[in-house]
Formats: structure tokens, C-alpha cells, sequence
């Protein structure tokens, strides 16, 4: 079946994880976007190595499945003229390079638009395209200290500053751009006008501190970090049980008196240091002790049913194998298959929504350098004249 957006055409000149996620999602949701990779050498994900799946990097497959991949040499005259033309017949251009990249090649929105007026030209880089740190280089490390994450995130403010265990700025700023393309791409349906879209690793960390910001606000101090807590509910963190750790979501003051009925211990409710959540919040250690002296006594999977019976939120700490054999991740079609011409078949991550009407049934594994270009030049109106001459001269791959 057809995705959503079927139709709409999609450059995407970026590499690495914050473009190629943003290509990604709009790949999956039914465009054609293609991936146009660098000469020589790709996308750098090629070279995040180890790990490989027969020689073929799994962080660069990982990223860039559902797309059509071809090489254009950028620094080459040919090879920017081969880029105009396509622009002019596509929708949508993806970019994360530093800022003045594209304008330096001559490929800057100014000069795309006036190829094609209706080009959505989707910038993501680490800091934005405006402000004091808009020439700055940006890395997801970086991103999450200077926006506060570091500092919210570990088990307390005693212990070095601990970054969140995955690229959370660049994946964030990959699904922001893609929000995005989608609105200009709805806006375009009213008034036929393209326009810059213009996103950074840096908004993207900020939009993740919206309860740590709330408490700042209000407060004026910065909180630090929690560990698995939360910063404005108790009990709702990790515990350990007798063989693993379980995370318990009693969140409101439903779940609580859930969760103490299933440890049997309701008589914490007369205790009016636990009665409710303000209470709890100021006598979180109290209470996590008394709880975890309970939890110690079951194991995982003991706990887990009884906290299902009773309706309260909990679930197992799983490792990524654990998670990609999980059940219901593979029910819900988050663990996929593809398969690359090198790698062979693979797992993958996959499409986190779902249409009732529009889902589309089949992803392509990522392709391997240049695996397309002849394919899409010719749909682009080049001749096999021109495709050779250019493939001769290293313009293209």
C-alpha cells in the first residue's frame, strides 16, 4: 500500500543520524527520497565501523533504509548542475550541513527557489540558522549539555555528568524536521509556496526539558537529577527485585493506592508522610526504602503479574536484544527485515505510526554507494549518453 505522501519527492543531502532521520520518516510515510551521497566515500556512517554485516556498516543501514541512494561529486560544476536539475523537479531538499555549506556550493535556498519556487528546503544543523551560535558546529554531546540535559540526567548531582544513553538531540531533530516538511508541505496544498524549513539539534534538547523547565519557572532553581525518578510524581522509578530490576509508574493517587494494595502494605495511605503526592515527593527517600524492602522479595516476573492484576503500569528493564525479541515490539512491526545487496537481510527499526488507511507494506534495505543513480538520473530526464560521460569523469557513481 501506498504511504500518506505518496508522490512527493524528496533530496536528501544529509548524512550521519539528524538529516538521514528526517529522510527516514518521510520515506517511511510513503515519499521517494533520495539519498544523495558524497564522492568520495558516502555518507560517513559507512565508516562507523565496527560493528558490519558483511562488510556493509550496520549504523549506515540502520539509517538509511526506504531510500534510493545515488553519488554526485558536489565539488564539480557537472555534478552541481545535475543537483539544480533535480531540484527542479522535486518537492523537498534535506540538509544538515554547517552553515554557509549549501551557499558555498552554489546551492543555497536563495538560488534553489528560484529554480523551483516550490521547493521545501529543510535545514537541520546544531544550533539553527539564525542566533550568536548559528556558525558553531553541533554534536549531540554537545547539544545536550548546553540545553541541560546533562544535568538532569544520572543519579545525582554528586556524580559526573551523564548524557542520555542515545543521540537524543540528532533523533529528536530528525523527527522535528520532518514536522516540519509535513506542515510547509500542507501549507504549499493552500498557496503553491515553498519555503525554509529550520531546525537544530539545540531546540531539539530544549523541548525535552518541558517538565525541568516547569519546575525552574516556578521555582527558580534548577532541578538535578533523579536516577529513574520523576521530577513531579512519586513512586514512579525503578526497583530492584530479587533476580533483576522492574520500573512501577504509580504516577497519580489511583496507581498508588493500586500499588500498595498489591504489596499489601495499604496502611502506607494512613501515614500521612505517603497520604498524597506532595507528601510522597517530600519523603521520596522514606518511601522508595520501605518500597524497595518489598520489591526485594519477588522476582521480575512475580511482581510483573501481580502489578498487571492490579492494573498498575510496570514493565521489565530490557536490554536492546531483549527489546527486539520482544513480543509486542514485533507485533507492532517495530522490529523489521530488509535486506541490503551486500549485508544480505537484516533487522531493523521500524515505522512507528500507524494508518488505518495508508500503511505502506514494504521497506527497501539502505542502498549501497551509487546503487541508484543511474535508475533515477534517467527519471530525472538524463540521457545514457550523459550518465556514461558523467560516470567516466567522476561525477557520479
Amino acid at each position: 500500500m501506498p504511504g500518506p505522501i505518496q508522490g512527493i519527492k524528496i533530496l536528501e543531502l544529509a548524512q550521519i543520524m539528524a538529516g538521514p532521520t528526517c529522510g527516514l520518516m518521510l520515506a517511511d510515510l510513503g515519499a521517494e527520497v533520495i539519498k544523495i551521497e558524497k564522492i568520495p566515500g558516502g555518507d560517513d556512517t559507512r565508516r562507523f565501523l565496527p560493528p558490519d554485516i558483511n562488510g556493509e556498516a550496520s549504523a549506515y543501514m540502520m539509517m538509511n533504509r526506504n531510500k534510493k541512494g545515488i553519488a554526485i561529486n558536489l565539488k564539480e560544476t557537472d555534478g552541481i548542475n545535475i543537483f539544480k536539475k533535480m531540484v527542479k523537479e522535486s518537492d523537498v531538499v534535506i540538509e544538515n550541513f554547517r552553515t554557509g555549506t549549501m551557499e558555498k556550493l552554489g546551492i543555497g535556498y536563495e538560488v534553489l527557489k528560484k529554480i523551483n519556487p516550490k521547493i521545501i528546503f529543510c535545514e537541520i544543523s546544531g544550533y539553527g540558522r539564525t542566533g550568536p551560535y548559528s556558525n558553531k558546529g553541533g554534536f549531540d554531546l554537545v547539544a545536550q549539555g548546553l540545553t541541560g540535559l546533562m544535568s538532569i540526567t544520572g543519579e545525582s548531582k554528586d556524580k559526573p555528568p551523564m548524557k542520555v544513553g542515545v543521540p537524543l538531540t540528532d533523533i529528536t531533530a530528525g523527527i522535528l524536521g520532518a514536522t516540519g516538511v509535513l506542515a510547509a508541505l500542507i501549507n504549499r496544498e493552500k498557496n503553491g509556496d515553498g519555503q525554509r524549513v529550520d531546525t537544530s539539534l539545540f531546540e531539539a534538547g530544549i523541548v525535552h526539558t518541558y517538565w525541568q523547565s516547569a519546575i525552574a519557572v516556578a521555582t527558580g532553581i534548577s532541578p538535578g537529577p533523579l536516577g529513574s525518578a520523576h521530577p513531579l510524581t512519586a513512586p514512579y522509578q525503578a526497583f530492584k527485585t530479587k533476580d533483576n530490576w522492574i520500573t512501577v509508574g504509580a504516577s497519580n493517587q489511583k496507581t498508588w493506592l493500586r500499588l500498595i494494595k498489591a504489596l499489601d502494605k495499604e496502611e502506607l495511605q494512613l501515614d500521612k508522610r505517603f497520604n498524597n503526592n506532595d507528601n510522597r515527593m517530600k519523603n521520596l527517600n522514606s518511601l522508595v526504602k520501605i518500597l524497595q524492602k518489598e520489591i526485594l522479595n519477588k522476582t521480575s516476573k512475580e511482581w510483573i503479574d501481580t502489578f498487571d492484576k492490579e492494573g498498575l503500569p510496570c514493565g521489565p528493564i530490557n536490554s536492546i536484544i531483549e527489546m527486539h525479541k520482544d513480543p509486542h515490539a514485533i507485533s507492532r512491526n517495530m522490529i523489521i527485515e530488509v535486506e541490503n545487496k551486500k549485508a544480505g537481510k537484516s533487522k531493523a527499526i521500524g515505522m512507528p505510526i500507524k494508518f488505518s488507511k495508508t500503511n505502506a507494506k514494504k521497506s527497501l534495505g539502505a542502498p549501497i554507494l551509487g546503487e541508484h543513480t543511474e535508475e533515477v538520473l534517467k527519471n530525472f530526464g538524463f540521457s545514457d549518453m550523459e550518465i556514461k560521460d558523467y560516470k567516466n569523469r567522476g561525477i557520479i557513481i
